[in-house]
């Protein structure tokens, strides 16, 4: 049973103590196209859905069911290039150059940009996984933060509307706080629903997850800088430009990193082995290594690398007298920053290196569904931490490389890009979209190996894509370097 309310909503009541409601968009047409409330309604239904838990109508009905000029202002986004920043103008809009009215004046736009691009290729996924129910939550969480970003579209950025832009960027952070368990919820459904089947479902949905975390890295950057910078909230040093820290002390991030690993490893283990580190700074007269960075995505890659060398560390030697130490390693030449991770936990194979990229692989338990959003542990079991760390490296065109000795240990680099790091995002077009169509070509090459079999789906996670650089120019002769996984973007004023 269920009604529609005058404040836009319709509420319906599952069982005796659930209830859930629809939110509908103000240029959503009820009254002639109901069938996408109906289904929303099957699928609360069926999912047992809890209180106080809200939907909006989804882009794929967007033709059917929205007004002529949703549907015109979602097309006319989606064929904008995303504007790719570098740490460098970041830092400078924070710190010399920006306003909160000229950062109101870019996000608008280029926010919706980001999301309708996207969003854009949600529809291209395999109909079984778009129908998970996690992945279609995860769907209208973005249709609805791009509705509410167009409300602002022709308005000046006088003080009430820059204090509601920021009320509005704020919710829509907390909106999409759960988006990466919630998506990786689906991924486990449809792993258990279609495992066996053919593997270029895994190829399309890991080329569309690779996309898509980079596509909320990008966006998290840009709401957070804002936020932090205009929206009153205290950064986490004072140093700090918004989530840049124009001076990270690389060292200082590993010891956090690794104490906070090792404070799980204890827990569950009842020990940990020691860490050594050595620094290298041949180009520099300075005793710490400092880098332009964000130190929580840092953070974020050094923690998980941590995690699994204690892991795999103490469970091959728990029943020796001695556990080894880890070593870390931190190098920065004239363009790269280096950090390696060396462990003795056994290794893996060089046929399966590859795989722990994989949204679908996990060397641990997996986690029960019951459990997956009471955040325990960051990720345990869910095959995310280290897809998910070479994307934090990749969005700044670093890079994160594993090589393995079976039987000995395994070395974890991350690669840092040291002056002028961009951004790489994803860019709905033509050569996207055919990403996502039936591959049924043969084979060529006479016997499989992890080279023949490397992911050539993704132009920014495949197995044998070649990291490199090129200087390209623009329309007014700028130049500027761009990562040669993603293609050329669009450049938008950024003012």
């Amino acid at each position: 049973m269920f009604k529609l309310t005058n404040t836009g909503r319709i509420s319906f009541q599952i069982g005796f103590k659930n209830r859930c409601k629809i939110v509908i968009p103000k240029m959503f047409d009820v009254n002639n196209h109901l069938s996408p409330v109906l289904l929303i309604v099957q699928e609360c239904y069926s999912n047992k859905t809890g209180h106080n838990d809200n939907h909006i109508i989804s882009d794929d009905f967007c033709k059917k069911g929205m007004s002529q000029a949703f549907c015109d202002s979602f097309d006319m986004y989606g064929k904008y290039n995303p504007s790719a920043l570098s740490l460098q103008k970041l830092s400078e809009f924070g710190s010399k150059t920006g306003t909160e009215e000229s950062s109101f004046e870019f996000l608008r736009d280029e926010l919706l940009v980001r999301l309708a691009n996207i969003m854009k290729e949600f529809n291209l996924l395999p109909v079984s996984f778009q129908q998970r129910g996690s992945v279609a939550m995860v769907r209208n969480w973005y249709q609805q933060s791009f509705i509410e970003i167009t409300e602002f579209e022709k308005h000046n950025p006088d003080r009430d509307i820059l204090e509601k832009f920021t009320e509005t960027l704020n919710k829509i952070r907390l909106r999409h706080s759960k988006v990466v368990e919630t998506m990786a919820k689906g991924v486990m459904e449809m792993r258990d629903a279609f495992e066996g089947e053919s593997r270029n479902y895994d190829q399309q949905i890991t080329y569309f997850l690779d996309r898509f975390y980079t596509n909320r890295i990008g966006i998290r950057v840009l709401l957070n800088q804002h936020l932090l910078l205009y929206g009153g909230e205290l950064a986490h040093h004072p140093q700090h430009i918004g989530c840049i820290n124009p001076s990270c002390d690389v060292e200082e991030v590993i010891r956090d990193a690794y104490d906070n690993a090792r404070f799980l490893c204890e827990h569950y283990y009842m020990c940990s082995p020691d860490l050594i580190i050595e620094s290298y700074n041949p180009y520099e007269k300075a005793d710490s290594i400092r880098i332009e960075y964000v130190p929580s995505h840092l953070y974020h890659m050094l923690f998980e690398l941590s995690k699994n060398a204690m892991r795999a560390v103490v469970e091959r030697h728990e029943n020796k007298p001695e556990i080894p130490p880890i070593k870390i390693a931190v190098c920065k030449g004239k363009e790269d920053l280096a950090i390696k991770i060396s462990d003795q936990g056994g290794g893996i194979s060089y046929g399966k290196v590859e795989q722990l990229f994989g949204y679908m692989f996990t060397t641990a338990p997996q986690p029960q569904p019951s459990h997956m959003m009471e955040g325990s542990a960051p990720l345990a079991g869910y095959g995310y931490g280290l897809p998910l760390s070479r994307l934090y490296a990749r969005y700044f065109q670093g890079d994160l490389v594993l090589y393995s000795m079976e039987g000995y240990g395994m070395d974890a680099i991350i690669y840092l890009k040291v002056k002028d790091a961009m951004e790489c995002l994803p860019i709905y077009n033509k050569t996207a979209s055919k990403m996502y169509e039936t591959d049924t070509s043969a084979p060529d090459w006479s016997s499989p190996s992890p080279w023949t079999q490397a992911r050539g789906y993704s132009t920014i996670g495949g197995g044998n894509v070649s990291r490199g650089y090129s200087t390209l120019t623009d329309g007014q002769g700028a130049r500027r370097t761009v990562c040669t996984w993603t293609r050329q973007p669009r450049l938008l004023d950024c003012h």
